[in-house]
């Protein structure tokens, strides 16, 4: 079938199979624009969401030791850190008053840190910003601490969800591809068991989102595949709000000789998240790991979400070489952004429910 063919599809709001995709990735790159904004424009219109959001890392120390990862530090080295609960609440505290409407919590896998840990610390953060949503733990860290406890996934989610737990982020999820999993973090909780904590959360009414790690040893083929599984779960559960994909960068991994793809290969990965992923409504072009450059001409290739303002929070991307060292950007300067790709920026809390609409 024709490039132009497909893209009539897409354009008539059609679904495209895996083999379409296959030949629309390399199509010229202002048709891909094209098509990706056309998508995001039905869904959104000219509005580029963001929110007021601050991370927290509660340590860097991990049971897995995946190769593409510049995060994990081993126990003892200088660079590992282990943050208190007093630690984690004052970093929440220090926030209080300043309009935030989203806490993102995610860090390593802690060999002994147990469910019930994770519990108090959500109860803690809840209790220092009662009008922020916690959006809590990837998968990876969900699986392994409710498992440990010996619960169902099931029941480690609402109990997640009781303590005030209310969104899952998308992270751990890589590439699906069993082979390729195994070679990039064969330590890692499996693809199955990534669908199996965000199909469990959906039923429960836990948004969460989902990322791919791309730009490393995949094949294109990896990634169809990869779009084409989350695809299938959003029509069995519809609990995906975003999707997210994550760059590779290579700095300080053992995977680093790879080197990392263009700015040309993320906008058409953007573009084709976009225009694949025909039921997940929002995709995000996260400014931390892509710099705020790709991250406005993302807004063009049907990115419309920025993610927010983060506020010096994170180094998971800095650590891996992302070009902001201390990320943070002011409410302004994302308004500024979405203009100059002449849209406009609107603020959003967890669920994407619209807070204030810029002038």
């Amino acid at each position: 079938m024709s490039v132009e063919i497909i893209a009539e599809k897409v354009r008539r709001t059609e679904r495209i199979s895996p083999d379409e995709a296959r030949e629309l990735w390399n199509a010229p790159l202002w048709l891909l624009a094209s098509l990706a904004d056309g998508a995001k424009r039905r869904v959104s219109g000219e509005r580029v969401y963001y929110n007021r959001n601050f991370h927290i890392e509660p340590t860097n120390l991990c049971v897995f030791n995946c190769r593409f990862c510049s995060y994990r530090r081993p126990p003892g080295d200088p660079e590992a850190w282990d943050m208190t609960m007093d630690e984690v609440e004052a970093m929440a505290r220090e926030r209080a008053g300043r309009g935030v409407t989203e806490v993102h919590i995610v860090g390593g896998v802690h060999p002994h840190h147990g469910l019930d840990y994770y519990i108090e610390m959500i109860r803690r953060v809840k209790a220092a910003l009662p009008d922020a949503a916690v959006k809590a733990f990837t998968a990876v860290e969900l699986a392994y601490m409710i498992r440990n406890a010996g619960l169902d996934i099931g029941e480690g989610l609402r109990r997640l969800k009781e303590a005030g737990m209310d969104a899952i982020p998308g992270g751990g999820a890589e590439i699906f591809d069993e082979r390729l999993r195994a070679e990039i973090c064969p330590e890692k909780g499996s693809t199955a068991e990534w669908f199996a904590v965000h199909d469990a959360a959906h039923r429960l009414g836990i948004p969460t989102n989902a990322t791919i790690l791309y730009g490393h040893v995949e094949t294109l083929d990896h990634r169809i595949d990869h779009l084409d599984r989350l695809r299938r779960q959003q029509d069995a559960t519809g609990g995906f709000n975003a999707f997210i994909p994550l760059k590779y960068r290579n700095s300080g991994n053992s995977m680093s000789a790879v080197g990392e793809v263009s700015v040309i290969e993320d906008l058409r990965m953007l573009a084709m998240s976009r225009i694949y992923l025909d039921n997940i409504p929002h995709i995000k072009a996260y400014w931390v790991m892509y710099g705020k450059q790709t991250a406005e001409l993302a807004l063009a290739f049907g990115a419309d979400d920025l993610d927010g303002t983060i506020d010096d929070s994170t180094r998971i991307y800095s650590m891996a070489g992302a070009d902001d060292r201390r990320p943070s950007m002011s409410v302004d300067e994302i308004r500024r952004m979405a203009a100059r790709a002449g849209m406009r920026a609107v603020e959003r809390d967890t669920f994407y429910n619209e807070i204030e609409t810029a002038l």
